[in-house]
This record gives structure tokens, C-alpha cells and sequence, in this order.
């Protein structure tokens, strides 16, 4: 690939991608781009897909007992509520705009972060890839809360190595904004000297939620986010619905998709799917004990500390989504602060996940927003790109897993070679 770019590249546009003001300039015509047309809905008072239901949050009010049986706002952790409610402040008719403008925000603050300081050059050539990366996962990172917490995860990896707590505290926040960054800040507390104070300061940022919410009236509904999935089936893009996704296709055994309209969710339907939807959440727990143990066992093997939790990070989030029976297509935007970090830190080693999870996006980006239709009404070449989409998660996770388990034994490979 570098070779091709060198060709088709003049040497003195390769040189202007180095530089650190360009980062800037494209971080402009794309997030320009996207406020173009989102401008095709706001102008007249119109908002994009999830947008419409954060709309109705703020104008509702968030107290499920007078929603009439509508999708309650606790399906997401409290502090989620925040920007829901904030992106209002203009009034209905700019919601979309207003909450387009938050997450672009946090986007430059994110750059800035990775490109400034002891990251001016080595943060360039991941701010592109975090860049090209949005051109595909835009439509769902600016429309989705996924967009409000990638920024604040990917600043909390930059800081984790040095300022572990002020990571834990990050973290903390996303966490209670989207559960998904709780797979980022568990192999930091496994792999931090400071795992003390980043527990500590999870535990005070928790304390704070609490009390806010208790203060609020909203208590009683603080956990609702944990226990309203549970009764849900296989969504259709989840990794594990896939044979189902082929059965549909063929019409074997009354497979299906179809709406539960219930969680404004697609839903695969057929012989064992309701077995297979009960037995993810244990499979799930499973994975993340396996993957912490894999990740301590590295860490009393003398790893590196700063490369075992990035992999752990990628390991655990990758399993989040792979051994879960949501597969929404905005989960994969959970990986990109970490390869985005993982390519800070060490591009040879990481330019192999950065180029599966392109691929992954941009498999995604065919599925949604281009090509959703077609998939939930059981279009073969739709199903074909959905598995792929697939087997690439599955062979990322089965990269991170390999590379973790690898820097489990670099210390007994040397005293072997010794």
C-alpha cells in the first residue's frame, strides 16, 4: 500500500499528509461534508435515525411511568440523558443539528489530543486513518451516542500509560454514558501499577452518578439499562444470528427476519434462535473471564504494560461485540479509539487490525445506511456481505486473542533461547 501511494502520489502531496496542518484541513472537508447533509434534514426540522428518538427523549421528559408504553430513555446508562437533553437547546426543529455539533466538538478535542504534544508526528498518519475511518462510520457516529464516547475513550487510551486515574475517570464517565467503554477499563485496571486508584476513582465517579440521580428523582431507574434487553432475540447483524440470516434466506424451517417494534429492533426468527439468544449473555461472561485471565496471565509473565492493556482493550471490546446478540452496525465504532491508540503506540504492530476493522467498516457502510432494505427483506448478496462483515470481527478478536496470549510468553521464549 505505501508503495502504491508513493506512485500515485506526487512526493510533495505525500509530504503534505505528514504534516500535521493537513490532519486539520481534512478533519474540516469531512466533518463539512457530513454537516452538508445532515443540513438535508434539519433544515427542515428533520433528524437521522436515532436522532428522532433522542429528539422525543428530550421533549417527553425522562420519566418511562408517562411514555405511554414508548421506548423508555433508560435503556441507556443516566449520563447519556445529558446530551440528549442538551442537543434540545435550540429547540426541536435544530436538534439534529445541535446534537451534530456536540460530538464534532468532542471529535476536535480528540484530535487535538493526538496530534499535539509528544503525538505532533506519530499522532498524524492514525488521525488520517481515524479520518477515512469516519468517512464510512460517519452516518453512525454522528447520529448515534457511540459519537459522544469514542472521542472521550480515545483520550482516556492516550492518557492511560501516564495518567492512569485521570483514564479510570474518563472512562468511568463514557462508561455511564454507553456500558461499551467498561471493555477498555477493565484490562487498564488489570494492567496499571495504579489499579488501586483507577478502581477508586470508578467507584467516586459511580458515587457521583448516584447521588446525582437520586437527587433527580430517577434512582429507581438507575439499573433499567442492565435488565430491559434481556428478554430480546437475536438481532439480525449480531455475528451468532448469521446461520439464521442464510436459513431466511432460503425460507428453511419458517426462518425469518422480522421487527420487534417493541425495542425498534430486527430480530432473526427460526429453529434454536430463542436457545441461542438465551445462552449470549452467560457465552458473554464467559468471553470477558477468559480474556481477563488471558490478560493477567500475560501481565505475571513480565508484558508490557501499556501494549498488553491496549490489546486486552481490543480484545474485550471485539469480544463485546461478537459474543453479544445486539449487533447494531454503530457498534463498530467501539473499536476505533483503540486501534487509533494501538497505531499511536506502535504502527507495525497494529496496521494489521487498523486494516481489518477498514474493512469492517466499510462492509458496514454498505449494510447501513446504503443497503438495509435489501438486507432485512433476506437479499442473498446482502447476506453475503453481512457474513463477511462477520468473519472479519471474528478474525480481529481471533488477532487480538493470538497477540495477547503472545505477549504471555515472550519471557519464557527468551530463558528458552537463553
Amino acid at each position: 500500500m505505501v508503495s502504491v501511494r508513493s506512485t500515485v502520489l506526487p512526493a510533495r502531496v505525500v509530504d503534505w499528509f505528514a504534516r500535521p496542518s493537513s490532519v486539520w484541513w481534512g478533519f474540516a472537508v469531512i466533518h463539512l461534508y457530513f454537516l452538508g447533509w445532515m443540513a438535508s434534514f434539519f433544515l427542515t426540522g428533520n433528524t437521522f435515525s436515532d436522532t428522532e428518538q433522542y429528539r422525543q427523549w428530550a421533549m417527553d421528559g425522562y420519566n418511562p411511568d408517562s411514555l405511554d408504553g414508548k421506548i423508555s430513555p433508560w435503556v441507556y446508562p443516566v449520563l447519556a440523558q445529558l446530551p440528549i437533553f442538551l442537543a434540545n437547546i435550540a429547540g426541536p426543529s435544530l436538534y439534529l443539528l445541535c446534537w451534530f455539533l456536540i460530538i464534532t466538538a468532542l471529535n476536535a478535542v480528540g484530535l487535538a489530543f493526538l496530534t499535539r504534544g509528544p503525538r505532533k508526528v506519530k499522532g498524524i498518519a492514525p488521525a488520517w486513518w481515524w479520518l477515512f475511518f469516519t468517512v464510512f462510520m460517519g452516518y453512525l457516529s454522528f447520529a448515534r451516542v457511540e459519537g459522544i464516547t469514542a472521542p472521550i475513550v480515545l483520550i482516556a487510551l492516550l492518557y492511560a500509560a501516564e495518567r492512569p486515574v485521570v483514564a479510570g475517570i474518563l472512562l468511568s464517565v463514557a462508561t455511564w454514558l454507553k456500558v461499551w467503554p467498561a471493555a477498555v477499563l477493565v484490562p487498564i485496571v488489570i494492567a496499571s501499577r495504579k489499579r488501586i486508584q483507577v478502581l477508586a476513582s470508578g467507584v467516586a465517579v459511580t458515587a457521583v452518578v448516584g447521588l446525582g440521580t437520586y437527587l433527580s428523582g430517577g434512582l429507581p431507574h438507575i439499573m433499567d439499562f442492565l435488565t430491559n434487553q434481556g428478554e430480546r432475540g437475536m438481532q439480525l447483524e449480531a455475528t451468532f444470528s448469521t446461520p439464521w440470516v442464510w436459513l431466511s434466506v432460503f425460507n428453511i424451517a419458517g426462518s425469518k427476519m422480522a421487527d420487534n417494534t417493541a425495542i425498534n429492533s430486527t430480530e432473526v426468527y427460526g429453529p434454536g434462535a430463542d436457545v441461542a439468544a438465551f445462552l449470549m449473555q452467560p457465552l458473554l461472561i464467559l468471553a470477558a473471564v477468559v480474556a481477563a485471565v488471558l490478560l493477567v496471565r500475560a501481565l505475571n509473565r513480565g508484558a508490557e504494560r501499556e501494549e498488553l492493556f491496549l490489546e486486552g482493550a481490543l480484545m474485550m471490546t471485539t469480544a463485546f461485540i461478537v459474543f453479544n446478540k445486539v449487533g447494531s452496525p454503530q457498534f463498530i465504532i467501539w473499536l476505533a479509539p483503540v486501534i487509533i491508540a494501538g497505531l499511536t503506540h506502535d504502527w507495525e504492530r497494529w496496521k494489521v487490525p487498523a486494516a481489518l476493522l477498514m474493512g469492517i467498516a466499510v462492509t458496514t457502510f454498505v449494510i447501513y445506511p446504503l443497503f438495509y432494505t435489501p438486507l432485512i427483506h433476506a437479499h442473498p448478496v446482502m447476506a453475503a456481505i453481512l457474513t463477511t462483515r462477520n468473519v472479519l470481527l471474528v478474525v480481529l478478536l481471533w488477532w487480538s486473542v493470538k497477540r495477547t496470549a503472545e505477549l504471555g510468553r515472550k519471557p519464557q521464549t527468551v530463558r528458552q533461547a537463553a
